[in-house]
């Protein structure tokens, strides 16, 4: 049974990190970690639900999900470390009243 889900695992390694990024941004932008917390958590649930449910139609696509997150994560990274760049240099030039 375990082994129709390991096409799988690198999407699940990426979907671990993509939730760090997005938390990561969420940190820069200043949001309330409570509401970024329940989001996160609902969001979870979702895909939990869709990967479930959805798992037998999307085994044959394993490979090209595998890649578009993959991609989201490169994406999503670049967009982190661009907002954390802004926000230090905001910070060092006393910009930030936060």
């Amino acid at each position: 049974m375990l082994e129709q889900f390991l096409p799988f695992v690198g999407l699940i390694i990426f979907g671990n990190i993509e939730n760090l990024i997005l938390a990561s941004q969420g940190v820069v932008q200043g949001a309330n970690p409570k509401i970024l917390g329940g989001l996160s958590i609902i969001c979870v649930i979702i895909w939990l639900t869709i990967g479930t449910v959805a798992t037998e139609v999307a085994i044959q696509y394993a490979n090209y999900i595998t890649f578009i997150g993959g991609l989201a994560i490169v994406i999503l990274g670049v967009q982190a470390i661009h907002g954390a760049v802004q926000n230090i240099e905001k910070t060092k030039r006393g910009e930030n009243n936060g």
